[in-house]
């Protein structure tokens, strides 16, 4: 029987003939012709402030920790349910990383937490919206709003899903954006930083180029082409925008499959949450998700490991996500102690499924009736 993956690339087949527009072109360095087209699709099409394409969602969090000017000491809050770049961004420029709590029926941070941990030492709140739903925004903002903080929404996982209406990326001051080769819309490797703060502007594109003010230079703004800023190499290759732009263009076959395909493993699971097996989460209507992925949760870790066994031995990979990044090995030390128990359930029991943009149905019937086996039969 054919294995099933955990996830399969999407190629809509125009990427390779972009490239090769963009080689005839001469246009392979950063901020080519490609690059310019992916920025303002992104700009017109979900209103937000200037884009920048980076090289990856990483280096727009570590573009975002600099002009946030993150000292030595500084506290950033932040889930504890999350990658690790999520933090890695901040820790580089000296931060205390002081972690937050999930939501008890979601991996993404419990706003209610967040105000009890500010000090006069905090200086940014990073959100990240797992699987590309919403983190609770007006409350975030508000919190941030009174307390003078930044916020940067990690956005990874969210292009195309929406709060209350408003795009994912575009609430906060700034927002860094994934296009790595298991998020929706891809380039194999690649990110984007959005500004949607004019305060960061014009630094923002000096820090990206090097820290030079190579882009003022090149648009006869200034007459000198200088190092005016600290800054590191964060521009891709035109070569990987000509890839992207193939599939910003097919934005919506891709999130029409994916959204199909999400509502057959709802549809398919949902008696058995209902019925205790495990927990399928609903999401709240304020709340557009982009069925980035499609997790369950388990009782415990034991019965997760089971699951993950069974599937294997059918042929179906699934993943287990993050570990509570306060108690990695890194960074357990610097934790403050606070017990975090929902980040300690979705790590211990959140299970993904196979989920991709060219997933089949009948790929996603044997996922749900050996799931269903596994739970006959235990």
């Amino acid at each position: 029987m054919k294995k099933i993956p955990f996830n399969t690339p999407y190629i809509t087949g125009k990427e390779i003939g972009y490239i090769v527009e963009a080689i005839g072109a001469l246009s392979l360095s950063g901020d080519g012709l490609f690059t310019k087209r992916c920025q303002s699709f992104f700009e017109q099409k979900y209103g937000f402030g200037k884009c920048l394409l980076t090289t990856s969602c990483t280096d727009a969090l570590e573009m975002a920790a600099i002009l946030f000017d993150i000292q030595p000491g500084d506290e950033v809050i932040m889930p504890s349910f999350t990658f690790v770049s999520t933090a890695n961004a901040f820790v580089l420029r000296g931060a205390k990383i002081v972690f937050a709590d999930s939501e008890e029926n979601s991996p993404n941070i419990d706003p209610t937490k967040i105000e009890a941990l500010i000090t006069p030492k905090t200086k940014a709140i990073v959100v990240v919206h797992y699987g590309g739903v919403a983190c609770e925004m007006d409350e975030i903002m508000d919190v941030a709003k009174r307390h003078s903080l930044f916020v940067v929404e990690d956005a990874a996982q969210a292009i195309d899903a929406y709060y209350k209406g408003r795009p994912l990326g575009s609430i906060g001051h700034l927002a860094a954006f994934s296009f790595h080769s298991t998020k929706n819309i891809i380039s194999g490797e690649g990110g984007m930083l959005v500004i949607n703060d004019s305060r960061f502007l014009e630094r923002s594109e000096i820090i990206r180029d090097k820290g030079t003010n190579r882009g003022r230079f090149s648009r006869g703004e200034v007459d000198k082409y200088e190092w005016t800023d600290v800054g590191s190499s964060f521009l891709p290759s035109d070569i990987i925008a000509a890839f992207l732009y193939a599939q910003l263009e097919q934005i919506k076959e891709i999130q029409t499959n994916r959204k199909t395909a999400w509502i057959q493993y709802w549809d398919g699971l949902k008696p058995l949450s209902d019925a205790g097996f495990f927990q399928c989460f609903s999401i709240a209507s304020h709340k557009q998700h982009n069925a980035n992925l499609f997790y369950i949760v388990t009782q415990n870790e034991e019965e997760r490991s089971g699951l993950v066994s069974a599937l294997h031995e059918n042929g179906i990979a699934s993943a287990f996500h993050y570990l509570s990044l306060h108690k990695s090995p890194f960074y357990a030390t610097h934790h403050d102690g606070r017990n975090l128990p929902n980040a300690d359930t979705f790590s211990g029991r959140l299970l993904r499924l196979p989920f991709f943009s060219a997933i089949k149905p009948e790929q996603i019937e044997r996922v749900i009736a050996q799931i269903k086996l596994f739970y006959s039969t235990s």
